[in-house]
């Protein structure tokens, strides 16, 4: 009897238990006191609460329809400005660089145009090269370097530029190229190492009109354009 008795109990020892540990929990890990724990619970939800406000748009994420739909009606009134095959290339580089924009391409065109002329009568190659494609670069260095050898100087002054526009624009495989018409005002003098004119008047404003073409790869991080391609109306 003596025995059922220990049995019993120790049945109702091992219930209790277990119901004791239903109801409270068992705590695994490290046991700090209560107050830290509900602290670090808090801070984990504040850092879960920050991460999903800083969460950034990767380059290449899907852009939202609102802004997408802005960016493709900014370009459509861009090269709707033009017509025929001028038109046709602007979009077809809007197709490949969704930022292009004529305007803002041809302030960037009227600065290049200056810098790379004031650059080129001063010989300061250091200044064209970036701006030029191997090609041309070469043949003005080749210039530069005659004249420096021949003792020669040329006075180039900018005056002003009276008119830029756009006459051709298309994608060639992956680089996008465009054709700008410039009409300026120059005085322009070829001086030898006596200080005789041989070329030009630097007491004269001339008017001159420059095709110059740009190129840019599209699929490149560098936003610049270089010059690929030069022509003048004699």
């Amino acid at each position: 009897m003596q025995i059922f008795d220990i049995i019993l109990m120790a049945l109702i020892v091992i219930f209790l238990v277990l119901r004791l540990r239903g109801a409270l929990g068992r705590r695994d890990g490290f046991d700090g006191n209560n107050e830290k724990n509900s602290q670090n619970r808090s801070q984990n939800e504040r850092s879960r609460s920050a991460e999903d406000d800083n969460v950034i748009a990767l380059p290449g994420a899907r852009t939202p329809d609102g802004e997408k739909d802005q960016v493709e009606n900014e370009a459509d009134a861009d090269a709707e400005q033009y017509e025929g095959p001028l038109a046709d290339g602007i979009k077809a580089i809007q197709k490949a660089d969704a930022e292009f924009r004529s305007k803002d391409f041809l302030d960037g065109a009227n600065c290049a145009f200056e810098m790379i002329l004031n650059a080129y009568a001063a010989g300061d190659v250091k200044t064209l090269k970036p701006l030029l494609s191997a090609e041309v670069y070469s043949g003005f260095a080749g210039a530069i370097a005659d004249r420096e050898t021949r003792g020669q100087t040329l006075q180039e002054t900018l005056v002003g530029i009276g008119k830029t526009e756009l006459v051709e624009a298309d994608m060639d495989g992956r680089d996008a190229q465009v054709t700008v018409k410039f009409v300026s005002e120059q005085i322009s003098a070829l001086i030898d190492s006596e200080g005789k004119v041989i070329e030009g008047d630097p007491t004269k404003v001339i008017s001159a009109t420059d095709f110059w073409t740009f190129a840019r790869s599209t699929k490149s991080r560098n936003p610049n354009w270089i010059l690929v391609g030069t022509g003048a109306l004699s």
